[in-house]
């Protein structure tokens, strides 16, 4: 409708008679049922002084002492450093997590790359931090070919993968690598951690055949990179074959020792005792027993009872005898089963009473044998004599 015209109806409205208009009641007693309407239509010095708006205010952020620190540790870093110098900062670091920081960092700046160095202290801080998954992170960068390889870093990430179960094959992968490396081959560190995470693993007889290949293997490997073995690693080898009961091949290797400069200690005759008794050899077993101690050396209390045991079970029971006096001499006690076995050996063979006169002699001796094992004894004697 065009404005004039509308002008006009309005005027002819408001001259008609009886026609009141009631005035518009206040705003503010409008009951409106939309908030929001309310709202719009309030006049702004009310909503103003209700409702005051809030007022951003510009305020420093605060920073933690981790990142105070990281900035005045990339501040001392000065324009054109070196591995050597990043290597400084994050060997000065107690926190691995700021260590990690630093590192990453200082990978992103022009004109540098992290090299062996400070990918070994960085992998290193981190172990020791216990933050492994970030260590295992940065080994597979190393793999993938992030920096230049050295000897202590390659045996660094085996030592890593050795001690995680779950990274056992991946510490042999590395070692592959290294062997096929120009610069870097495996050394007698390299060998020896390979070995013990192997033996680690000898816990039972069926498992034992599995491994043996790769101690086999890994051997032959050893020999024909030139490292020349030490008496600990040759004594996990003769363990290894003492264990799967390949005592032939163990007694090889304890022959071998002195080709290599080394000398048999109370293990290395400790395993092969063992071995030779779980195979039924007692007798070869005993004669190195005797060979041990003519050198002066004692083998431990398991070594000896396992060989007590196996002189009993083929009755050589003058010669277990001797052993049990060994032991209570080296202030070392023999268990229940192992004076089982010779006592009522003994009685089984008619010899009651010289078992009943050992029994009294050994616990006037051995003082670990307690009143209950005593008892015990002596029970089993009367029951097996009774027979």
């Amino acid at each position: 409708m065009p404005p004039v015209s509308l002008n006009r109806l309005l005027s002819s409205a408001l001259k008609k008679p009886g026609l009141v208009f009631s005035p518009l009641p206040p705003l503010t007693t409008l009951q409106f049922t939309d908030h929001s309407l309310y709202h719009q239509h309030r006049p702004f010095s009310e909503n103003h002084q209700s409702e005051p708006p809030e007022i951003p205010f510009l305020k420093t952020p605060t920073r933690t002492p981790l990142e105070t620190e990281f900035e005045t540790w990339t501040q001392n870093l000065k324009p054109g450093f070196t591995p050597t110098d990043v290597d400084t900062a994050i060997r000065a670091q107690s926190d691995p997590d700021l260590a990690l920081d630093i590192f990453r960092w200082t990978a992103q700046q022009r004109n540098y790359k992290h090299n062996h160095l400070t990918y070994r202290t960085v992998i290193k801080t981190l172990i020791s931090g216990r933050r492994y998954r970030q260590a295992e992170t940065l080994i597979e960068e190393v793999i993938a070919g992030a920096c230049e390889m050295s000897v202590p870093l390659y045996n660094s990430m085996i030592r890593f993968c050795c001690g995680r179960k779950l990274l056992f094959n991946r510490a042999f992968d590395i070692y592959k690598k290294m062997l096929k490396s120009e610069d870097c081959r495996p050394t007698l560190e390299t060998y020896t951690m390979l070995f013990h995470s192997l033996l680690r693993r000898f816990n039972k007889l069926n498992v034992c055949y599995v491994y043996l290949h790769a101690v086999k293997s890994l051997t032959k490997q050893m020999k024909a990179s030139g490292v020349i073995p030490d008496t600990f690693v040759l004594n996990m080898i003769i363990k290894a074959y003492a264990k799967c009961l390949e005592v032939d091949e163990a007694v090889r290797v304890f022959r071998e020792m002195g080709l290599y400069g080394c000398e048999a200690n109370a293990y290395s005759y400790g395993y092969l005792v063992k071995g030779l008794c779980g195979k039924e050899r007692s007798g070869q077993g005993l004669g190195f027993y005797k060979e041990m101690k003519g050198k002066g050396l004692m083998p431990s209390g398991s070594t000896c009872m396992i060989l007590i045991c196996s002189l009993g079970m083929e009755r050589r029971f003058e010669d277990a005898i001797e052993v049990v006096i060994d032991m209570l001499r080296n202030s070392m006690s023999p268990d229940l089963l192992t004076y089982r076995t010779v006592l009522e050996g003994l009685c089984r063979e008619g010899m009651v009473d010289k078992a009943f006169e050992l029994l009294e002699e050994w616990r006037k001796k051995d003082g670990l044998m307690g009143e209950k094992n005593y008892q015990s004894l002596l029970n089993g004697l009367h029951f097996v004599s009774r027979q």
